[in-house]
Formats: C-alpha cells, sequence, structure tokens
C-alpha cells in the first residue's frame, strides 16, 4: 500500500504509558500514514510529554515524525497531572527509554496541524486525541475550515456508566465510579471539559466525531497472556511468562522488554488505586484503532450497537459538565462528566461504540511491534 492510500491521520497526546502503544499503532499500521504529533498537558507536564513523546519515537525507530510542544495548561483552567498514574516523567516504570535523537519542531503547534490536514485530499484525514483536548479546541477554534475537511475526529474520553458496556469500570475508596480522576468524570475530559465541550457543540465536527469512553477501554485489558504475547511474539506464548526471577525476561526485543515494562508499572497502578487485578486498560490505542473500523475485513471490528441489535446504528449527543473546579470535582462535583444521550434513529451525531474485537486488537498491535523490531534491526537495535 502506497502513501497516497493510507489514512492521513494526525495524533495529539500526552505520552502516558497508553500513549505509547497509541504512537506504535499509528506509526506501524500499513493502513495509516502519520502526519505528525503533537504534544499536551496531561499525564504529565508539557516538557515531559514532549520528551516521552520524542523517545518513544526514537524507540520504535521513527525518530524523523515531527513533534510539535503544544498547550501547557487548559484554555482557562490550570494544569492537572496523574503522577499516582503515570509517575512523575509520565512513563515512570522503565529505565530502557533512549534518549531521543531528534528535537522538537519548533514551528507554532496548531499552524501545523491545520497545514497538515488541509494538504490532504477532503474528507480523508483523521484527528486523533489521547490527551486533554486543549490544542484539538485551539485548532478548530482557530481554523473553523478544519472541520469540514477532515473525515473525523477520535478522541479517548469521558465516561458513561449505566451498564452501557459489561466492563469493570474499578473502585477507590471500596466505592464504585464511572470515571477514574474522579467519581463522574474521566482525565482526559476532566483537566479541560471547556475545550471538550468546545467540540462536542461543534455543529459540524460532533456529526463526525468518534468517542472512546472508559466503558470500552476497561473491556481491553493487559492480562499476564497479553503480556506474554508482547514480550514473546507469536509463537513464543508458551514461554513461561513475562517474569524471571520478579523482573520481565528478555523476550524478544529491547522494544518488547521496555513496553512490558511500562505495562507491569502501570498495572500496578491500576491495582493500587482502582482494584482492577486482571490487568490495566490499554486506553489510547483504541482511539487510533477505531479509525481502521470497517476498512476492510481484516481489520478491527468495532461494535456501534446494543448488544444483540446488529445493524441498528446508536448515535449520540454528548454534553460536557463545564461547572465547577477541579477541586470539586475530587469532592463529588460532576465537573468534566460526559452526559451522553442516544439520539432518533438516522440522526447523525457522535459514535460511541459498545465493544470490538479484542483479541484481533492485540494481534494487530503485536504485528506492528514486529514491523517495529524489523525496522530497528536495520538501524542495529535489537
Amino acid at each position: 500500500m502506497g502513501e497516497v492510500d493510507k489514512i492521513p491521520i494526525w495524533l495529539d497526546c500526552d505520552p502516558g504509558h497508553d500513549d505509547a502503544f497509541a504512537i506504535l499503532l499509528s506509526a506501524y499500521h500499513p493502513s495509516l500514514n502519520l502526519l505528525g504529533i503533537t504534544t499536551v498537558h496531561g499525564n504529565s507536564s508539557l516538557p515531559h510529554t514532549t520528551h516521552n513523546a520524542l523517545s518513544l519515537l526514537t524507540a520504535i525507530g521513527r525518530p524523523n515524525t515531527p513533534v510539535y510542544p503544544g498547550s501547557a495548561s487548559g484554555l482557562v483552567r490550570p494544569a492537572v497531572h496523574a503522577p499516582a498514574i503515570h509517575g512523575e516523567s509520565g512513563l515512570d516504570g522503565t529505565s530502557l527509554l533512549p534518549t531521543p535523537t531528534t528535537t522538537h519542531a519548533t514551528e507554532p503547534f496548531v499552524e501545523s496541524m491545520a497545514k497538515a490536514l488541509l494538504s490532504t485530499p477532503v474528507g480523508t484525514a483523521w484527528l486523533i486525541a489521547t490527551g486533554a483536548l486543549t490544542n484539538v479546541a485551539l485548532l478548530f477554534q482557530q481554523h473553523p475550515e478544519v472541520a469540514s475537511h477532515i473525515k473525523g475526529l477520535s478522541l479517548m474520553g469521558g465516561a458513561i456508566g449505566g451498564g452501557f458496556t459489561p466492563a469493570v469500570m474499578g473502585k477507590v475508596d471500596d466505592k464504585s465510579r464511572i470515571g477514574n480522576w474522579s467519581a463522574w468524570a474521566e482525565f482526559n475530559i476532566l483537566v479541560d471539559p471547556e475545550a471538550a465541550a468546545a467540540l462536542f457543540s461543534n455543529p459540524i465536527l460532533n456529526k463526525k466525531m468518534v468517542m472512546i469512553p472508559l466503558d470500552v477501554t476497561h473491556l481491553v485489558l493487559a492480562t499476564e497472556e497479553v503480556q506474554s504475547l508482547l514480550l514473546h511474539g507469536k509463537g513464543g506464548m508458551e514461554k513461561a511468562g513475562v517474569l524471571v526471577d520478579g523482573k520481565v525476561g528478555e523476550g524478544k526485543s529491547t522494544l518488547r522488554k521496555m513496553l512490558v515494562e511500562l505495562l507491569l508499572f502501570f498495572a500496578k497502578t491500576y491495582r493500587d488505586v482502582f482494584g482492577i487485578e486482571e490487568g490495566p486498560p490499554l486506553h489510547d490505542p483504541l482511539a487510533v484503532a477505531v479509525v481502521l473500523d470497517g476498512i476492510s475485513e481484516a481489520e478491527i471490528p468495532f461494535y456501534d450497537f446494543e448488544e444483540g441489535k446488529e445493524g441498528a446504528r446508536e448515535r449520540y449527543d454528548v454534553h460536557v459538565v463545564t461547572e465547577g473546579s477541579h477541586d470539586e470535582a475530587l469532592n463529588g462535583a460532576e465537573t468534566g462528566r460526559t452526559v451522553v444521550k442516544l439520539l432518533p434513529k438516522g440522526e447523525d451525531g457522535v459514535k460511541i461504540p459498545r465493544g470490538l474485537d479484542v483479541k484481533r486488537f492485540w494481534g494487530i498491535l503485536e504485528e506492528c511491534l514486529q514491523r517495529a523490531d524489523a525496522v530497528n534491526a536495520t538501524r542495529g537495535v535489537v
């Protein structure tokens, strides 16, 4: 498949353990053409998320992918970070992250995003957001024409609850919740709810948006079996697990070992904070994977209908609660909550899948690791 035939994508992210896998999938899926990356405040500070993006691109053999530092805080709110989940650096848990071999771009990030997306044929490009939505909101605020030009906006964010999926959402202080940062809200939406509200209320954009909430990402847990697949590759699953004397074994490549070390750190924080024992949910790459939904029978099916109602496509209106402060949200306010309303049949709105082919997802992610290993081998990195 040539570059012309690939789906052009731009990734806006805050790496982040799960963002690492979103970058891998974006860079190495044969149907995707990664135009560039913007970084944003979120899992850690902007200097950290920018460094992490550059380091991850070096690790996977794609150091020449342009990276643009974006917003260091929300549209109107101060930045909030997640050291309890991702560590101070945003990517704690491994010593194998390489020193970046390139530096970030210096051009203005909004203009760079707009230029790259508008250079693609109309109705082909996807913008994918896996962090706070500040950069994305600024893009459409300053360049509203991009909304009509792109094919879609896919974002990882929000939480619905009420049995939207059978996923286990986790508990804090032995209390069930639908959110991860507060009882009601998911982190990416809560840290800049004004940015999220602007996107969901955009009458052009909200008809071509896909939202991947916690209700979906918590269906995709990086279990011990998955960790073994990623470390050893297909055909290596019969090897004795992941740990040797309490540490990650050598596996098939340094890259694989690094990613599994990141997963194990992520697993521990999810176990300690949310009581989820099976493995950590891998949120962010699902916002990339959903772009592939339906492009061929070989890709990753997502199900945008209630179980047992195949063919009954669902679309939603999404309202973001902006009232209240971050501190008030931690004390029970609904700040950052995504309230969804099912639209009448046939009406356009936000697509929110209820599930996906999880086994197929992990298989494709491992195939991307194979491609990264092959590229690294040509660079003398094993």
